[in-house]
């Protein structure tokens, strides 16, 4: 027996390999997806083999990252529940698919993961799995009561890796959950379970891997320009590059100044509300840069429209719909009104502040001389304005008339037109 199991080195799935392998007596592959972890990939396949694994792929997926799962979300300015970017949530259809890639290469029947059985990233694992590969069977050991019985919470999982010489980075001193990817880091578990816990004062602010505090940040406001093309960001500074490379570059200048760190409670698919700490650094100037080029290239009903989507795209990247037709159909249709988001933005960044400073396209749709308060002649005539307005107030006006005022509820004595 064979299972492949997504790895990330991290507290939980560290546990998993030795206790899968005892538990199944079965061959553990380790799995482990290059999506912009950085440092947290050294010495994986080294550890896992420690820790039992036969065998360890570590497969290098930034740049389809980037360019096939976060730039198509940003082209929608997918955020959940108005605050969360998805960093967590789009990684996890990238790493499922590469886990069942492996799988069918191995030969292997049976796919693991480590999510818990309480929050999202076991739908978003095994939606993928169901989407692409549904005759593989999924081991959820955080869904079997033999595994909860023996680690009933991260302290015994600690031991557990002390006891068995596994390397483990989570500790007393830093009692919570940590993912990172090209995108976001992101925080949660343990001493975070508290939403009064405040995360930002001198004795926690270690915890922060990618921003500087905002009282901490640069004095000086730093200027930064981001060239688009059909919603993709293509240039920063006038400097090309993948778009991995154009992400990391923002994180950094973003990091630098404070920018993209959030504290929200959430709530979860399968129904409970949870509280995580977030920091999006480049990804929040990356979101807040293609707004304004749309502001100038959109049309209105198109940018209304697609916006009234936004929350039920951000829903089904958050729930793990990502290979559902639903999102499919969604995806098309927000590509389409990006056919013309082309143009420059400028962009201040200063202690914790995305500030817009200009924007210009070659298809903006911004017009200085009908919006002009100059008395400059265009073909908008203030007159027309006249009957737009008396059209739009007719149904108001028959409704005072029938039903009287909607403060006062007075009946009048105007007929209704």
């Amino acid at each position: 027996m064979k299972i492949i199991l997504a790895y990330s080195g991290g507290l939980d799935t560290s546990v998993l390999v030795k206790w899968l392998k005892d538990t199944y007596k079965a061959e553990i592959i380790t799995f482990a997806a290059d999506i912009g972890q950085e440092e947290e990939l050294s010495g994986l396949p080294e550890k896992a083999k420690a820790t039992g694994a036969s065998k360890h792929y570590t497969i290098d997926l930034v740049e389809e990252f980037a360019s096939d799962f976060i730039n198509p979300m940003i082209r929608c300015n997918a955020i959940y529940e108005g605050q969360y970017y998805l960093g967590t949530s789009i990684a996890r259809p990238l790493i499922a698919k590469a886990q069942i890639e492996i799988a069918r290469k191995e030969g292997a029947t049976h796919v693991a993961h480590g999510a818990t059985g309480k929050g999202n990233d076991q739908c978003r694992f095994e939606l993928t799995y169901a989407a692409l590969a549904p005759d593989l069977e999924i081991i959820s050991p955080w869904r079997m009561e033999i595994f909860r019985n023996a680690f009933p919470g991260r302290t015994e999982m600690i031991n557990y890796c002390k006891d068995n010489g596994i390397n483990i980075e989570a500790s007393a001193k830093k009692p919570y959950s940590m993912d990172r990817n090209l995108l976001h880091i992101s925080y949660e578990a343990g001493i975070l379970e508290d939403p009064w816990f405040d995360p930002t004062t001198p004795e926690n602010k270690g915890m922060f891997k990618l921003t500087t505090s905002p009282e901490e940040a640069p004095d000086q406001a730093e200027y930064v320009e981001l060239d688009f093309n059909q919603g993709n960001c293509v240039a920063v500074n006038g400097g090309t590059g993948t778009p991995a490379q154009l992400l990391c570059r923002l994180n950094t200048l973003a990091g630098k100044h404070g920018i993209g760190r959030v504290d929200l409670v959430e709530n979860r698919f399968v129904g409970m509300k949870s509280r995580g700490v977030y920091e999006t650094p480049g990804g929040t100037v990356l979101m807040h840069g293609h707004r304004q080029i749309e502001s100038l290239t959109l049309d209105r009903e198109l940018m209304h429209l697609r916006d009234s989507l936004i929350p039920k795209y951000a829903e089904l990247v958050y729930y793990g719909f990502w290979y559902a037709p639903e999102r499919e159909a969604l995806q098309k249709l927000v590509d389409e009104s990006q056919k013309f988001v082309t143009g420059t933005v400028r962009l201040k960044l200063y202690k914790g502040n995305v500030i817009t400073c200009g924007r210009k396209s070659p298809f903006s749709m911004y017009n200085d001389k009908i919006a002009s308060m100059e008395g400059v002649k265009s073909e908008y005539n203030q007159n027309d304005a006249t009957g737009f307005i008396r059209l739009q107030g007719l149904r108001l006006r028959a409704r005072f008339a029938a039903q009287g005022s909607p403060e006062t509820g007075r009946t009048s004595t105007l007929k209704a037109e």
